[in-house]
């Protein structure tokens, strides 16, 4: 996919952490993008509102995606997050097959991706998504750093 293309997913990614802002939630997006360039699903984080603790934008996304295409992997798509993904939601995105994951923000605190356990790194990770390093790094990052501020001060 493009410059251009990625960005527009991702665009749609941090709507969704919007969306989760907005319900209390951290505002984490994931889009999850088909190759003909479909929205397959959308999600934001929602473990308080669904009393999930596995509800993160990601696992909600894929969740989404697999129901709706009758199969739990998800060979030759593109997931777009707005934070790099925790391990739970590493190791979800390595059994869906995705086959290119494209980040906003990494996270040195909780991230498994490029920091903690580098998930994708470790030999008994059977499947790797292309990582790439996404657009609005900054953004995504922000929205983050403003809800917990916010969050603290209350």
């Amino acid at each position: 996919m493009t410059d251009a293309v990625d960005e527009n997913f991702m665009k749609l990614a941090l709507a969704e952490a919007r969306r989760a802002a907005a319900s209390g939630e951290a505002p984490v997006g994931a889009v999850l993008a088909g190759d003909d360039g479909t929205v397959l699903a959308a999600a934001g984080n929602a473990p308080i509102m669904e009393h999930d603790p596995t509800a993160h934008a990601e696992i909600r996304a894929l969740r989404m995606a697999a129901r709706d295409l009758g199969n739990y992997r998800l060979p030759n798509t593109t997931l777009y997050v707005t934070l790099e993904p925790c391990a739970m939601c590493a190791g979800a995105i390595s059994h869906g097959r995705i086959a290119r994951l494209v980040i906003a923000a990494s996270d040195p605190k909780g991230g498994a991706v490029w920091h903690g356990p580098k998930f994708f790194e470790q030999p008994t990770c059977h499947w790797r998504p292309e990582v790439i390093e996404g657009p609005f790094a900054e953004e995504a990052g922000q929205l983050l750093k403003d809800f917990f501020k916010a969050r603290r001060s209350t």
